[in-house]
């Protein structure tokens, strides 16, 4: 099992400690619908030291990253960021990550999620074979922390050099903080608004708790894997292992956004296929319901008695203060108002189809 740099001060703060794509990771500190709330309302504190983090650099580092995922990294301008999916030959899902392009125009940094991190790895360094690229693994020597919240700004700018307000959504910059030079980021997992900071080995804990020096009067709090779980799905944002994994598409999932066909990357001429024959028959949906139970992953979706679809997350949402959840079901049934059922032990309970995301920060 392996532990970021923060686990002492996770215990320390009495977190429930639980096992995740192999760390060990707070779940919860608190109650996790407490924990989500003041993420909507005030801002939070997440270690995020079991994501993989690589750079990519060397002459053919864009055309490397050309192949291996499906956004356009050609297109992305220096200190931006895309979000992209790794696939297989047969147009299914390996992986989604985010594409940095360094802010020097040096070279490239990938984010990938902390299950994958080795699968990943083998298939960057594969492909890499055929370029002239440099792929390093930086997970172990570069720490993650991030702060998501309508307050994220004024407390991590309090900590930084840089001027935050200009730092763009899916922009990242080079800065100092807490005095000691390092690389920030504007994306998140939450709906909210907030910021990364990657940060040298050995500094985690003293950033850590500046964070809360800083943001202690704001009532910046530490937030667990749970409450980051009922964010992300607040905002429909999918997550590998449930919306997403290596039995779907990204034209099923609703993200060919982030599917560029102007480049000949892993999996294309199949998901071309895909697209041509009008998709895949099934389609993701968000699901409201009025029921007491709250559908869960791997629940099955009925229509009239026949089974149509299957759950892949499902949470309380303290946001609306309502049961939610992303299924998968037949395409014909993914219109929005469309009743269904999800089934618990065969019994059904009453759904809804609903728009996604089913939270939407005002900006």
């Amino acid at each position: 099992m392996h532990a970021t740099a923060l686990e002492s001060i996770h215990v320390a703060l009495g977190a429930r400690m639980v096992p995740f794509a192999g760390w060990n990771m707070p779940v919860q500190y608190g109650g996790i619908l407490d924990e989500a709330r003041t993420v909507r309302g005030k801002a939070g504190l997440f270690d995020l030291g079991h994501m993989g983090r690589v750079r990519v650099h060397g002459p053919q580092a864009e055309a490397f990253l050309q192949r291996v995922q499906t956004n356009d990294a050609a297109a992305i301008p220096p200190g931006r960021i895309r979000y992209a999916m790794i696939l297989n030959e047969q147009g299914l899902t390996q992986d989604d990550i985010l594409v940095y392009r360094n802010p020097r125009n040096d070279g490239f940094f990938v984010v990938i999620n902390a299950g994958n991190t080795e699968r990943d790895l083998g298939i960057l360094r594969t492909i890499a074979k055929g370029f002239d690229v440099v792929v390093e693994d930086c997970t172990r020597s570069l720490g993650m922390i991030a702060i998501q919240g309508p307050l994220s700004q004024q407390i991590t700018q309090r900590l930084c050099t840089a001027d935050l307000a200009s730092v763009k959504y899916y922009g990242w910059c080079e800065t100092e903080v807490c005095g000691v030079p390092m690389t920030l980021s504007r994306t998140g997992y939450t709906g909210e608004d907030g910021f990364e900071v990657y940060v040298p080995s050995g500094l985690e804990t003293k950033v850590w708790q500046a964070f809360f020096d800083a943001g202690a009067a704001d009532g910046l709090q530490p937030i667990g894997l749970g409450a980051r779980d009922t964010l992300r799905h607040e905002a429909g944002m999918p997550l590998y292992g449930h919306e997403i994994d290596e039995t779907t598409n990204p034209l099923e999932a609703g993200l060919d956004w982030a599917v560029k066909w102007n480049h000949d990357f892993v999996g294309r001429a199949a998901l071309e296929r895909m697209r041509a024959a009008g998709g895949t028959g099934r389609t993701l949906v968000g699901l409201t319901t009025a029921s007491k139970r709250c559908p869960r992953q791997g629940y099955p979706i009925a229509h009239r008695g026949e089974r149509v679809g299957h759950v892949c997350s499902g949470n309380v949402s303290p946001t609306l203060d309502t049961n939610i959840a992303t299924a998968y079901v037949r395409s014909d049934l993914a219109t929005p108002g469309t009743s269904l059922e999800f089934l618990v032990r065969d019994k059904g309970e009453p759904c809804q189809v609903t728009a996604l995301p089913f939270y939407q920060r005002k900006r």
